[in-house]
């Protein structure tokens, strides 16, 4: 539930919060306040921090992959493009790391995923060909900063599934904390402070403890677990419900218009996904 929930609500309060943050700023505060507060719960619990250089550079990587080249680009391109379009992007996910690793793995496509792979072109293509979503230069190049944010997290999904990590709770606390502080530096260099944190609204700030608390520390950390203890197929129906929240929320509370158009690409989009982890499934469980 709380990667169902949770992370397709983040959407609308990163939104809330870029109205008096700048992205990188807020992002790097975000992370690096979680990855903090992981750490310490870690040497609280087990004393001590040992673990082999190998494993540390990994999460480091990882890191960067999933939370400062993904994440933090996803943040940025939210000034201009709309939370539940983002969100339907993002959904796309399963078509870009299949097709990374046909060309980066030489891996066969099975019918079924490719199937899915022809679905959710076309459902991209129908999101992004209405001027109801994308009708400025700046929202054009938040699209297409959303999509190498995809291509970021494809290729750190290929890196974690061939390399070794720290325990859960230390590797997501490693990730975040180098993230936090890389953002932060980006933000310190390239960003004007819109407002300063004293002088946030309470709404703001009550947005940006939800996705300290809530959407890094708790949901991140329900992902991980769930990739250990829970089959990847059923984590993986959060592909599915993520953009519906995101799409309910920013139509409710932000006044995101939802065109008739959208979802249809919707839908579409979500099917070729569904497709997609289907031939995944087949391939998982002829190989077992």
């Amino acid at each position: 539930m709380a990667i169902y929930i949770i992370w397709g609500s983040t959407y609308m309060f990163i939104a809330i919060v870029l109205k008096e943050m700048a992205p990188f700023q807020m992002a790097g505060l975000r992370f690096t306040i979680a990855g903090i507060l992981m750490i310490s719960y870690y040497i609280i619990r087990y004393g001590s921090i040992k673990i082999p250089k190998v494993q540390f550079k990994n999460s480091l990587i990882a890191g960067f992959l999933f939370l400062t080249a993904g994440n933090g680009g996803v943040t940025w391109a939210l000034q201009y493009i709309d939370t539940g379009f983002t969100a339907l992007l993002i959904a796309a996910q399963p078509l870009i790391v299949i097709l990374l690793m046909y060309l980066l793995e030489k891996k066969s496509i099975q019918a079924i995923s490719m199937v899915g792979v022809v679905l959710g072109i076309i459902g991209i293509y129908l999101l992004v060909g209405q001027d109801v979503n994308v009708h400025s230069t700046t929202q054009w190049i938040g699209v297409a900063i959303v999509f190498s944010c995809l291509l970021a997290w494809g290729w750190a999904s290929l890196f974690v599934a061939k390399n070794e990590f720290p325990s859960l709770s230390l590797n997501s606390g490693i990730q975040m904390l180098s993230a936090g502080i890389c953002m932060s530096i980006i933000g310190f260099i390239f960003e004007d402070v819109r407002q300063p944190l004293a002088e946030l609204q309470w709404n703001t700030l009550a947005s940006l403890s939800f996705l300290i608390i809530f959407g890094s520390i708790i949901a991140f950390s329900s992902f991980n677990y769930l990739l250990k203890y829970v089959s990847a197929e059923k984590v993986a129906t959060s592909t599915y419900i993520n953009p519906i929240i995101a799409l309910i929320l920013g139509w409710y509370f932000l006044g995101e218009v939802i065109s008739q158009r959208s979802l249809i690409a919707a839908v579409i989009l979500l099917i070729g996904v569904y497709f997609i982890n289907v031939g995944k499934m087949k391939v998982k469980n002829k190989d077992a």
